[in-house]
């Protein structure tokens, strides 16, 4: 398979500094050998342990990494809009910090967008290392968003995706702050803009160190009021 040309990939990270160098190594090989020109921009969300302190330390290391520090906290969402607006490269790409993703299966994405002219690549989970509410839950959210938006996306949260930086630079600004709802936003923007969207299914594997953050009940409640909120917004200027 050809090298792809130009690639920007992002890592949000919120304390963790027992995934964060194992995920870089992998991410920085699978980059070497896969892409002509990349970079590789590690999100640092105000983490309260060393993360920060790591992700300085292998920056220090490769002129291809650079890191962003969030401060104070500014949640996954925030995380999300730190990254794509920082990237430079022609195609952008994340993927969590927390290495429960295989970076190299982007050559999955890089094959679809190919073959199928694709402006942004979508992962879905072809089984998923979380309990069954989660699961559940991240159902009934994306039927809801199917209901308001038409948008008929999987599993929109899967932390693998591939985007063209067209899309970045051409969807309205990004506003939401809350992981629950930007990946949602990004994507109903991305369809309503006329990007072409594919999916790509992946594997999901169990953490091996911290823990994940973002499904307590204040941040899904909000991720609600700001889910009707878009759909109002929206329907308005229609």
């Amino acid at each position: 398979m050809p090298k792809w040309d130009s690639l920007s990939v992002f890592l949000p990270s919120f304390n963790e500094q027992e995934n964060l160098e194992d995920t870089v190594a992998q991410a920085r090989k699978f980059l070497k050998n896969a892409v002509k020109d990349w970079e590789l921009i590690i999100v640092d969300d105000g983490s309260k342990d060393k993360t920060g302190i790591i992700a300085d330390r292998l920056a220090k290391k490769d002129i291809h990494l650079r890191v962003i520090h969030n401060r104070p906290n500014r949640g996954y969402g925030g995380a999300l809009q730190a990254g794509y607006y920082s990237s430079k490269k022609a195609w952008i790409a994340f993927t969590d910090a927390d290495g429960q993703f295989d970076i190299s299966e982007l050559n999955l994405f890089f094959a679809n967008q190919r073959q199928t002219g694709a402006d942004a690549v979508i992962g879905y989970y072809i089984s998923r290392s979380v309990s069954k509410t989660v699961i559940f839950t991240s159902k009934i959210w994306e039927f809801i968003v199917f209901i308001l938006f038409g948008l008929k996306i999987k599993d929109i949260d899967c932390g693998l995706k591939l985007l063209s930086k067209n899309i970045i630079d051409t969807i309205p600004h990004l506003e939401a702050e809350r992981g629950a709802f930007i990946s949602s936003e990004l994507l109903i923007k991305t369809q309503k803009s006329g990007f072409k969207i594919t999916e790509v299914g992946v594997h999901h594997y169990p953490r091996k160190g911290g823990k994940a953050t973002g499904r307590n009940l204040k941040v899904i409640i909000g991720s609600f009021i700001d889910l009707f909120k878009l759909w109002w917004k929206l329907s308005w200027v229609n």
